[in-house]
């Protein structure tokens, strides 16, 4: 049994996708921001960093694993499932799982806290952060031209950069003119398993923009959260 400490985030979802695309069973404890879970001393023996998501697997005597990029190989290597065993394979995949780690999703990230959060609006740093996430849109969806998927076949990797890539319009990103990558993020939308884990943990709050309430409420939760140092 996995214990998954998470929240309904991009970084988040990642491990309730992976879970339920490898059918392990887990637990969701969701961390409430607002009272700073993620910040009190029992939490940060699993994760010193005081971020989510992070995981207890308690069939391996309770081995406590953090940082989204790291839970996600953990889990691919102990079910050998969603990455290749070849080395070459191998190291396709990690070198798209570590394009949404330091690329996607900081660039994603920072666009959200200056496009969405921040009641200044800084238009230099909006223009910078969305200019940097449509840049690495089209870095995938010229390789996606040629490719299926991110590397190979359906891994890790499609799960972290797809997680993010799902809440464009939240980031003022535009994906019109992107065919492959559209074509890309459809196909992953269409699995059963992606659709649950997106589930996970319910919340009334999500990253759409047709809901101009829940959008406002949405950006309140996060804006405190940005205050609070726990944008993630």
């Amino acid at each position: 049994m996995i214990d998954l400490y998470t929240a309904a985030t991009p970084n988040g979802h990642k491990i309730s996708i992976a879970l339920e695309e490898l059918a392990l069973p887990y637990t969701v404890h969701a961390l409430k921001f607002a009272d700073s879970e993620q910040k009190q001393p029992w939490f940060l023996k699993i994760n010193p960093n005081g971020r989510i998501p992070a995981i207890i697997d308690r069939a391996e005597d309770d081995f406590a694993v953090f940082e989204s990029g790291a839970i996600l190989i953990y889990l691919a290597e102990k079910t050998g499932q969603l990455i290749p065993t070849d080395v070459k394979g191998r190291s396709q995949v990690i070198q798209w799982l570590m394009f949404q780690m330091g690329g996607i999703g900081p660039m994603m990230g920072q666009a959200n806290v200056f496009f969405r959060y921040f009641p200044e609006k800084i238009q230099a740093a909006i223009d910078r952060y969305q200019g940097e996430s449509t840049r690495l849109f089209r870095v995938m969806d010229s390789h996606l031209k040629d490719h299926e998927y991110l590397a190979g076949d359906y891994s890790i990797a499609d799960i972290a950069n797809w997680a993010w890539v799902r809440t464009h319009k939240w980031s003022g990103v535009a994906m019109d003119d992107m065919p492959h990558l559209k074509r890309w993020t459809d196909a992953i939308r269409a699995r059963p398993a992606v659709l649950k884990g997106i589930e996970m943990p319910p919340s009334n709050l999500n990253m759409r923009v047709d809901d101009e309430a829940k959008a406002k409420q949405f950006a309140e939760e996060a804006r405190k959260m940005v205050e609070m140092g726990s944008s993630r």
